[in-house]
């Protein structure tokens, strides 16, 4: 870890709002807030529709001792704000880092930038486990002092190793990360290890689809590549998009050059993605997302 990094205040907190719109919203959380002794550092919002639209809000507040009040304070607010609006919320203390599961296959870049953004302290999360369908990348996770879980993957087997992935994650993640991971997270799994997961697709949804995408690219002449993040769904790749970013390219540009360009952009999507999901960032409406 990184020794000029500054340490997170402990006693802030987030608080993440969905409900739908109406008055006296703001007003009912920044009093509650108010009467606790917590100062609003930063605040923002956003409504679909002032009229029978669902309203979104973020707040960073900061509290003396939040750490000891935080589990009363969920309690109260639910109690006084949010059955009264009907709101689903999310409070947390903000120097809480998010526990991380990284999944891969054999592609090392996104992989790779992640935990070095970890090490370097630019992550506030704590990578608790590699998983990969291939051993291939062992040697370098083990630098970064990470366990390596080699859990192979067939089409006969992929039940059996769902089962093995579950299991060892079951009560030490907060989050799971396909970074590059080539194989499709059945419903099953993701519904039993029950957070979310985030995946990292090689273009703007869809196009590209299967093999050899960049080469796809090159034969079709394409002027940019680039790259989306979403959440997982048992939809492949229709999940809520949090992230996507463009890199130009030309036709003078080989197949290697378009995929260097092209995992550079990977690496930074995946980087936004999963830096705003960790920092609370990032409320779901529907099939879409609230990025604040």
């Amino acid at each position: 870890m990184d020794a000029t990094r500054t340490l997170p205040d402990p006693e802030v907190g987030r608080l993440l709002v969905s409900c739908e719109d109406g008055p006296g919203i703001v007003a009912a959380i920044s009093g509650f807030l108010h009467a606790r002794g917590a100062n609003i550092v930063q605040s923002d919002q956003q409504t679909t529709d002032p009229v029978g639209g669902r309203f979104f809000l973020r707040i960073v507040f900061r509290m003396p001792e939040l750490p000891q009040w935080l589990p009363a304070l969920e309690e109260e607010f639910a109690a006084e704000v949010a059955e009264r609006f009907a709101m689903s919320f999310r409070m947390r203390a903000a120097s809480v880092p998010t526990r991380v599961a990284l999944f891969v296959s054999r592609y090392d870049h996104c992989l790779l930038d992640l935990l070095w953004r970890w090490r370097r302290g630019e992550l506030l999360v704590d990578v608790v486990q590699v998983v990969s369908n291939h051993p291939d990348l062992q040697k370098e996770v083990a630098s970064f002092d990470v366990p390596y879980a080699h859990i192979p993957v067939t089409r006969d087997t992929k039940p059996e190793a769902e089962r093995q992935q579950a299991e060892l994650l079951e009560g030490r993640v907060d989050l799971v990360v396909l970074a590059r991971y080539m194989q499709v997270l059945t419903g099953g799994f993701l519904e039993r290890i029950g957070v979310p997961a985030i995946n990292i697709h090689h273009s703007f949804l869809p196009a590209f689809a299967g093999a050899g995408p960049y080469e796809q690219a090159k034969t079709r002449g394409v002027k940019l590549v680039g790259a989306t993040a979403h959440y997982v769904t048992e939809d492949l790749d229709e999940g809520p998009i949090i992230e996507q970013d463009v890199a130009r390219v030309s036709h003078r540009d080989r197949v290697a050059d378009i995929t260097r360009r092209g995992a550079d952009v990977e690496r930074n999507v995946l980087a936004r993605a999963v830096t705003w999901h960790c920092e609370d960032r990032v409320l779901l409406d529907g099939h879409s997302t609230i990025v604040f």
